[in-house]
């Protein structure tokens, strides 16, 4: 390898070096977050085999009807008969962990980017930068800063999963009707008014729709990320490459993607307006 005329690498490795030079604040961020996913996994893990089915179920019944209830109800079923039950409610704590810090991030950020011009422009590289680069890529500093486990797995799949929330909302935002913002102002509605009146309703169908991507996203890193540690249907993945054994492999894919479909079913119903009662 012939010496690099741009030493990135070598200016990326100061700025990780400088980063994990204040012990006290990376040690405080592991903590809040590993505190955030390991309560998100005991919730989970409490109860029968049966309680997530029926709770994700009912709530399924209520949004779209029995149709989608009875199919969450099978597929989380069919993980359970897999055997991959825990694997599956450890990999759903994670998914939910690193997309609750996401749209912390992303939602606010897009909401500011979708009334500033200037930092929607500002931004865009740096979500086409996040967007296109390696997933594996971001396990290394995440490793680096936390070493192995649930924590580094985490703070890679919420770099990885923001940009689509932020993307979608603050496209949102700027999308809204410009004559109903200027009714609003003639009517003497504050900024404030706008924003949480008319802009962010206007806005919700493409902020729920990147709310979906983000939990795509989320899990698809997730399973990445076991490779650091993460455990959950990831780790069984990689365990069934491993070992060259192609039916837990498969057993195992096969319930990431039942999970997946059913996170995606139940997102995207949360889009979509209730259907009348009958």
């Amino acid at each position: 390898m012939s010496e690099a005329l741009i030493p990135l690498a070598r200016w990326a490795n100061d700025a990780l070096a400088a980063l994990t030079a204040d012990s006290s604040a990376l040690a405080a961020l592991g903590n809040g977050i590993g505190a955030l996913a390991d309560g998100l996994q005991a919730v989970l893990q409490a109860g029968p085999w049966w309680g997530l089915p029926a709770a994700l179920g009912a709530f399924a019944l209520w949004r779209r009807g029995w149709r989608l209830a009875l199919f969450v109800v099978a597929a989380l079923a069919l993980v359970e008969g897999l055997g991959f039950g825990e694997q599956m409610r450890t990999t759903l704590a994670q998914v939910l962990t690193a997309t609750l810090l996401s749209l912390l991030v992303g939602v606010p950020v897009g909401v500011l980017a979708g009334t500033r011009a200037g930092l929607a422009r500002a931004l865009r590289p740096l979500l086409d930068f996040m967007q296109t680069m390696p997933a594996f890529v971001y396990l290394i500093p995440a490793v680096m800063l936390f070493g192995l486990g649930v924590v580094p797995a985490v703070l890679a799949t919420v770099i990885f999963a923001v940009p689509p929330v932020l993307r979608m909302t603050t496209m949102g935002i700027r999308d809204v009707d410009k004559d109903v913002l200027e009714a609003g102002s003639t009517l003497g509605a504050t900024p404030w008014q706008l924003l949480v009146q008319i802009r962010l309703p206007y806005a919700l169908p493409s902020i729920m729709a990147g709310v979906n991507q983000t939990i795509m996203m989320a899990l698809s890193m997730v399973i990445v990320a076991s490779m650091v540690g993460g455990g959950g249907l990831g780790g069984e993945v990689l365990s069934g490459i491993q070992r060259l054994d192609m039916g837990q492999g498969f057993a195992s894919g096969l319930s990431v993607v039942l999970l997946a479909m059913v996170l995606d079913r139940l997102t995207e119903s949360l889009a979509a307006p209730q259907p009348p009662a009958r």
